[in-house]
C-alpha cells in the first residue's frame, strides 16, 4: 500500500544521538535534568547510558579513578572504563538503541524540543494480515533516503530505478560488493538465462551484458531454474538447476564479474546426478550440497562436497538419521561447523522439521525446536545474520506463508519477525532472500517469487534482533558488605558486535528506589519463572504420560513376545518330533528298498531256473522221442530196444 505522509526525515547521526542524550538528561541542557536518568531507568540501564554517553562525547576513559568514598562516581568510572576502545559511532548507535528499547516513544516526545527537518515521503508498506495499514511508530525510524522511511521488522518496497528484470521465481541471487545479482529462474514454464544486478547504493537495476569466451568449442550456457548462485571471489558460481535438456551430472558454471564472461568449470571425482531444488552452502573453500529433485523426478537426500581448490566432488557417508528425501528446502551454516536444513517437500508432503549436520563428525541430529514452530512449507528462502537465521516466503501449494520467522541457531528457538497478507510477493514460493546494506545496517532483501502470479518486486526489512543484548543481575557476594552499605552491586554483560561491555557495577546510595525497583524486577522474574515452571511442568506431565504409554506398550510387547516365544518353542518341539518320525520313515523306506532289490534279484534267479528247467524238460522230451523212433526201426532190423531188456531184468 502506498501513502503520502508528512514525516520527519529521521535525524542522522550524530544529531540523533544528541537528541537522545538530551531527552535522557545527559547533555546538561535546560530541558534536561541530571536526575532523570536514575529516575526513568533501572540502575543498570542508567549506568550503561552514562558510560556510552561519556564514550561517545569524550572517548575512552583516561581520567583517574575516583576515591572510594564516592561509590556512585566510582561505579560510573568503572563502567566507562569497561568500554575500552569502543568507537564513538558505535557508542552513539548503542546509546540510541538502548533508549529505544527502554522508552519506545522517546522520539515523539523528544520532538517537542528537538528541531528537525520534515519532508513529504512516499511510504510503501506491507499491510498486516488483518488488512490494516502498518502503523509506523517513531521508534522504528532509523534512516532517511530512498524517498521512503525504513522501519524495523516491517517489509517495505523501496523506490527503485532502472530496467527491472522479468518477473520470475526459482532464480538464483547473490550479493557481491553491495550489489545483488539475479540469474535465471522460471517464468510461465520457460527457463531464463539472463543476469541482472541491483546496486544497493543507488537502488538501480541494470542488465549485465555477457560476452562469449573465444575458444575452439564454444560454451553452451543453458537457461535454468531451481539452481544455486554462490559468490566466490570475483566470480558467481551457478550450481545444478532444472534445464530443458538436462545433463546426466551436475553442471558448475562460473560468471567472471571482471570480464563479463560465462564458463563451464570442469570437475573431478564422482559428480552428483543432475537436479534442481537442492541447497548449496559455502563453507570455507568447499560447497556443501544436500538433496533436491533429480531430472527424472526422483527426490534425493544425498550429501556432496565440492572442493573449490581442486574442483573435486566427494559423496559423504554420514551417520545418524538423515532428513527424508526432499527439494525446495532451506539450509544454513552456523559457526562454520553445523549445517541446518529446514522444511522442503516431497511429492505429496510438506515439511517443517529441522535437521542439523555436524560437518566435523558428519553426523545428523534432529534437535527439539522451541518457540512458535513454523508451518510446513517449501520454496522458502533464508539468510543468516550472526546466529539468527531469517526465513521468508514458501507455501504448500494451497497458500503462501505470510509470516517471516527467525531461528536462533544456538538455542533453536523460533520467533515471528512480522506477518504480511497472503497475496503479496513476500508470501510467495521460489523467492530469493539476501543480506544487503543500508546506511551501515544489515537488511533483508527479497526479490521475485510466485503466488498465483509471477513477481519482480524488491522488498526490504531491517530486523531489530540483529543486536543481542543480554543482562544478568546478581546480589553482592558479601552479606557483611550489604549490611554495612545500603547499596547493591549489579553485574551486566552486553555483547555488541565486536565490542563488549563486561562487569558493569553500579552502587545506588538511595535505598528506597533500589528496593522498589528490585521488588518490581523480582516480581517480573518470579512471574516469568512461574510461567516457565508451568510450561515445564506441563511438558513434564506430557513426557511422563508419553513415557507411561511407552512403558505400557513395551509391557504389552514383552508379553506378546513371551507368548510368541512359547509358541515358537512348541512349534520347535513339534518340528523335532516330526523330524524324528521322518527319520524313522526314511530308515524303513531304505530297508524296504533293500528288500525290494533282494526280491528283484530272487525273481531274476527264479526266472533263470525256470528257464533252465524248461530247457531240461524239453531236452528230455526230445531224447525220449528220439529213443522211441530208434526202437521201432531197430526191432524191424532185429535189434530189440534197450528198455525191453530193462523190463526183462526187472
Amino acid at each position: 500500500m502506498t501513502t503520502m505522509a508528512r514525516t520527519s526525515t529521521g535525524l542522522a547521526y550524530p544529531d540523533r544521538f544528541y537528541a537522545a542524550a538530551s531527552y535522557a538528561g545527559l547533555d546538561g541542557s535546560l530541558n534536561s535534568n541530571n536526575n532523570d536518568v536514575s529516575s526513568r531507568f533501572s540502575n543498570e540501564v542508567a549506568l550503561i547510558l552514562h558510560a556510552l554517553y561519556q564514550q561517545a562525547t569524550i572517548g575512552p576513559c583516561d581520567v583517574p579513578k575516583p576515591s572510594s568514598w564516592n561509590p556512585v562516581e566510582q561505579s560510573k568510572w568503572k563502567s566507562w572504563q569497561q568500554l575500552g576502545n569502543m568507537a564513538t559511532t558505535e557508542a552513539m548507535r548503542l546509546f540510541v538503541k538502548i533508549l529505544e528499547e527502554e522508552d519506545p516513544g522517546w522520539y515523539s516526545r523528544a520532538s517537542n524540543f528537538v528541531l528537525e527537518p520534515t519532508i513529504d515521503v512516499q511510504m510503501n508498506t506491507i499491510s498486516a494480515e488483518n488488512g490494516s495499514l502498518v502503523q509506523t511508530q517513531d521508534k522504528d525510524v532509523i534512516s532517511e533516503g530512498l524517498g521512503s522511511v525504513v522501519i524495523y521488522d516491517t517489509w517495505i518496497s523501496p523506490p527503485i530505478t532502472g530496467q527491472h528484470p522479468k518477473a520470475r521465481y526459482q532464480h538464483g541471487a547473490a550479493v557481491v560488493q553491495e550489489k545483488m545479482y539475479i540469474y535465471g529462474g522460471n517464468h510461465n514454464g520457460r527457463y531464463l538465462g539472463d543476469l541482472h544486478v541491483l546496486d544497493f547504493r543507488s537502488w538501480t537495476w541494470s542488465k549485465v551484458g555477457t560476452k562469449s569466451v573465444e575458444s575452439p568449442s564454444p560454451v553452451n550456457i543453458s537457461p535454468c531454474a531451481g539452481h544455486s548462485l554462490i559468490p566466490w571471489g570475483n566470480k558467481l558460481l551457478s550450481i545444478a538447476g532444472h534445464m530443458k535438456d538436462p545433463s546426466e551430472t551436475i553442471q558448475v558454471k562460473a560468471f567472471d564479474l571482471q570480464t563479463g564472461t560465462w564458463s563451464m568449470l570442469k570437475t573431478y571425482g564422482k559428480a552428483p546426478v543432475s537436479r534442481g531444488g537442492q541447497s548449496v552452502n559455502l563453507v570455507g573453500n568447499t560447497l556443501v550440497m544436500f538433496g533436491g529433485q533429480g531430472a527424472n523426478g526422483t527426490l534425493l537426500n544425498d550429501l556432496y562436497i565440492l572442493d573449490l581448490e581442486n574442483m573435486t566432488w566427494d559423496e559423504v557417508d554420514v551417520v545418524g538419521v538423515a532428513p527424508s528425501p526432499r527439494s525446495d528446502h532451506a539450509a544454513a551454516v552456523h559457526a562454520e561447523r553445523y549445517l541446518l536444513v529446514f522444511g522442503g517437500s516431497s511429492h505429496a508432503t510438506f515439511f517443517n522439521d529441522l535437521h542439523v549436520l555436524d560437518l566435523q563428525t558428519m553426523e545428523w541430529a534432529k534437535p527439539a525446536q522451541l518457540g512458535e514452530l513454523p508451518t510446513p512449507r517449501a520454496g522458502h528462502a533464508g539468510v543468516t545474520i550472526g546466529e539468527n537465521w531469517f526465513i521468508a516466503g514458501g507455501g504448500d501449494n494451497k497458500s503462501g506463508v505470510s509470516k517471516t520467522v527467525v531461528l536462533n541457531m544456538s538455542s533453536f528457538v523460533w520467533s515471528v519477525v512480522t506477518s504480511v497478507e497472503g497475496t503479496v510477493p513476500l508470501a510467495s514460493e521460489g523467492l530469493s532472500l539476501v543480506v544487503g546494506s543500508l546506511k551501515g545496517d544489515d537488511i533483508l532483501v527479497s526479490f521475485g517469487g510466485y503466488n498465483g502470479r509471477y513477481n519482480s518486486e524488491v522488498n526490504i526489512l531491517n530486523p531489530s534482533c540483529k543486536l543481542n543484548l543480554q543482562s544478568n543481575s546478581t546480589e553482592a557476594p558479601s552479606a557483611v558488605h550489604n549490611a554495612t552499605n545500603p547499596t547493591r552491586d549489579l553485574r551486566s554483560e552486553f555483547e555488541i558486535g565486536q565490542g563488549k561491555i563486561r562487569e558493569i557495577v553500579m552502587d545506588n546510595v538511595d535505598p528506597k528506589p533500589t528496593v522498589s525497583e528490585c521488588e518490581k524486577t523480582n516480581e517480573r522474574i518470579i512471574a516469568t519463572l512461574k510461567v516457565e515452571k508451568q510450561e515445564l511442568e506441563s511438558s513434564l506431565s506430557e513426557e511422563k504420560l508419553q513415557s507411561l504409554q511407552l512403558k505400557q506398550q513395551l509391557l504389552e510387547a514383552e508379553t506378546r513376545n513371551a507368548e510368541l516365544y512359547k509358541e515358537l518353542q512348541s512349534v520347535r518341539g513339534q518340528l523335532g518330533t516330526e523330524q524324528s518320525r521322518c527319520f524313522k520313515l526314511e530308515v524303513e523306506l531304505a530297508e524296504l528298498r533293500q528288500k525290494l532289490q533282494t526280491m528283484e534279484t530272487l525273481e531274476k534267479e527264479l526266472e533263470l531256473l525256470q528257464r533252465q528247467k524248461a530247457a531240461s524238460e524239453q531236452a528230455a522230451l526230445n531224447a525220449k522221442q528220439r529213443q522211441g523212433s530208434g526202437g521201432v526201426w531197430g526191432w524191424l532190423a532185429g535189434n530189440p530196444p534197450e528198455y525191453t531188456a530193462i523190463d526183462d531184468n526187472a
